[in-house]
């Protein structure tokens, strides 16, 4: 009965885990685009009555073209220190934003730093997929276990140097064997150095 127990209160924990994320997204866009609905609104007058229709398109045509644009400003020596400048100051104060930045950089492939870096790692007598968070000064490693099927959720562990084992292959890889239950670690071992 314990057991039945905690596995319906890991799945539903991990279940939030993935769904709140998601549905916090789709609000936070969601309300970006009815905000520049609202800000298109006198532009949107000016359409003829037939396209009147095609707002909505063109609020998500607009939004495109502002992302490429800051793209475009971001390859600029002047935008690119701007950026940092705003970063520095303003976004690394966010609680969370630097772990989100560290994997987001390195699922785009972005970033060759060690935080995230797919690992294998001993626990007890075990192998089992990890992410490198930190490596500490008296060389052992913070690592993140996942857990399955939700990587966003997992445990800590502070382990020596030698019960890490790096593998050649890249986060999204990882990530799908934890989601796909553990198919396919046979080539996160056969990758590991």
């Amino acid at each position: 009965m314990k057991a039945l127990s905690e596995f319906a209160k890991s799945t539903l924990v991990g279940g939030l885990l993935v769904i709140v994320p998601i549905y916090f997204s789709v609000l936070l866009l969601a309300n970006a685009l009815a905000g520049l609905s609202g800000m298109l609104a006198p532009v949107a007058a000016l359409l003829p009555e037939s396209l009147e229709s095609m707002r909505g398109l063109l609020t998500v045509l607009i939004v495109v073209a502002i992302c490429f644009a800051t793209g475009l400003a971001m390859r600029t020596r002047v935008g690119h220190r701007m950026f940092r400048s705003f970063e520095r100051h303003v976004l690394e104060r966010i609680p969370g934003f630097g772990v989100l930045r560290s994997a987001m950089r390195r699922v785009s492939g972005q970033s060759e730093d060690a935080m995230f870096q797919p690992v294998l790692v001993e626990i007890e007598d075990a192998l089992t997929p990890a992410f490198i968070v930190e490596e500490l000064d008296d060389g052992r490693c913070v690592v993140l276990v996942p857990s399955v099927p939700t990587p966003a959720a997992g445990a800590l562990y502070i382990l020596k140097r030698d019960r890490v084992h790096w593998v050649d292959a890249p986060v999204t890889g990882v990530i799908a064997v934890i989601t796909r239950w553990g198919a396919g670690t046979g080539k996160l071992v056969n990758a590991m150095r």
